[in-house]
């Protein structure tokens, strides 16, 4: 009789026959897992992810009927436009961020109404009791929607009640604490993650049931557990926002059915997250105006343009080695630029420390922004105010010189809207815009130019 189990690595998956403390091939420090080994008759009779279709073979491209599936709504304007415009049945999504930011919030919110519309949800909870969510429901005004909790933590227990309610939408709040009872490790390890995620996503393109699945991360805001989860669902979500303000984003990182780095914007209320529809407006309500480093910035998250304001603060150095600390942009960006603008615009602010913050929040990592940044810290350093009514972007090279950026003519409809009447931007975006009249475009091609015509 041949043998029943082997050992595997949760990282590489390499198999040896007997139990080793390490890994031979990749030379990780964790033991091997055991996991039964499954003849080939025996995966004949059920297969190891249930898909429910006949093997088949291979295709010509054009022989493939295209399928247009009609997207589900999740009640949410601003999670339907960050999904690519609703939620695609068979879909896997993956969302992360921090914890209490508002991840279970806005997804039972999401059950809730499609439950409403289409028909039973079940809501798999590892982490809270039935109770627990039925607390955080009542609070959200939660009616007698068909939405079913299920506090369970092993994947075969949930599997058991998909396939007893056959659900239209599924939600795993979170993929850590589930464990599958064919490997003998821990919930939340490497091998649990791995296995529990690809029986959910495979469960989830046979039965044409999307699902939600809910990621922890890390302490430096990264998903945790292994890169493999990231890579086989269709969406990766992120969860941003700052305990003290009011208002989440919701980022997509990665989607396969629409556009990567959409932008979704809400405001925690008392009665769950509500969306917000003009963001702009929303980072800009308490921006005062004449004030020396404050510029607005006109970025582009996705399909949507967004001013914020951005903030510089220079002030005489206490120590010996001057500060660089930015809230909301990338610091080695920062040191960049400040260089760039001491070299090629004459701004010297090597002995000076040197602020600088995105208003609201928000983090803003677009070649655009370069221009706001620059015109904030030399607005400070200058200690002269940038007229108002006047919005900046632009992408800054080493050689100072001020480059085109992608979306200029949303980027000036969206400054025209709010009452903006000036646009500094880059010379060769002047053209794509000119049809808007209600916002004056001055063209710019470098650095020290743009300071010219900020400041005249």
């Amino acid at each position: 009789m041949g043998k029943k189990s082997v050992y595997y690595c949760q990282s590489c998956q390499h198999e040896e026959i007997g139990y080793l403390g390490y890994c031979p091939a990749c030379g990780a420090s964790e033991p091997l897992v055991k996991k039964p080994l499954h003849s080939e008759s025996d995966g004949a009779k059920t297969q190891r992810y249930g898909l429910a279709t006949e093997p088949s073979s291979a295709r010509l491209y054009k022989e493939i009927d295209a399928v247009d599936s009609q997207r589900l709504a999740s009640g949410c304007d601003e999670f339907d436009r960050v999904l690519g415009g609703g939620i695609v049945p068979g879909s896997a999504v993956l969302v992360g961020g921090e914890p209490g930011i508002g991840k279970s919030t806005l997804l039972l919110q999401a059950a809730a109404s499609v439950a409403r519309t289409l028909g039973p949800v079940l809501y798999a909870s590892g982490e809270e009791s039935a109770h627990q969510v039925k607390m955080r429901g009542d609070r959200l005004g939660l009616g007698d929607e068909p939405v079913y909790l299920l506090a369970e933590t092993c994947l075969e227990r949930i599997l058991e009640e998909v396939d007893r309610l056959n659900p239209v939408l599924l939600i795993v709040d979170s993929i850590q604490t589930i464990f599958s009872r064919a490997i003998q490790s821990a919930p939340g390890s490497i091998g649990q993650v791995r296995e529990a995620a690809t029986h959910l996503l495979f469960t989830a393109k046979g039965r044409n049931l999307p699902t939600f699945l809910v990621g922890h991360v890390t302490k430096d805001g990264s998903l945790a557990g292994p890169k493999v989860l990231e890579h086989v669902v269709d969406s990766v979500l992120y969860f941003e926002g700052e305990r003290h303000h009011s208002h989440r984003v919701v980022r997509a990182v990665k989607n396969r059915f629409g556009a990567v780095s959409e932008l979704g914007v809400f405001e925690m209320t008392e009665s769950g997250l509500q969306a917000v529809p003009n963001p702009s407006r929303l980072f800009l309500s308490e921006r005062a105006s004449s004030v020396p480093g404050s510029v607005v910035l006109c970025a582009v998250e996705g399909s949507r343009p967004i001013l914020v304001e951005v903030q510089a603060l220079v002030s005489s150095s206490a120590y010996g080695t001057s500060q660089r600390t930015a809230s909301g942009f990338d610091q080695k960006r920062l040191s960049l630029l400040l260089a760039v603008l001491e070299t090629r615009a004459g701004s010297s602010v090597a002995g000076e420390d040197v602020f600088l913050n995105i208003a609201g929040g928000l983090t803003i990592d677009e070649p655009a922004a370069d221009l706001g940044m620059v015109a904030a810290v030399a607005s400070s350093h200058r200690k002269r105010a940038v007229r108002s009514g006047t919005v900046v972007f632009g992408e800054v090279g080493l050689g100072g010189e001020v480059r085109g950026t992608t979306h200029a003519g949303l980027r000036i409809k969206e400054a025209a809207q709010l009452g903006f009447t000036r646009c500094v931007m880059p010379k060769s975006n002047c053209v794509m815009g000119k049809s808007i009249k209600e916002c004056e475009q001055v063209g710019v091609t470098t650095v020290e130019e743009a300071l010219e015509v900020l400041f005249d």
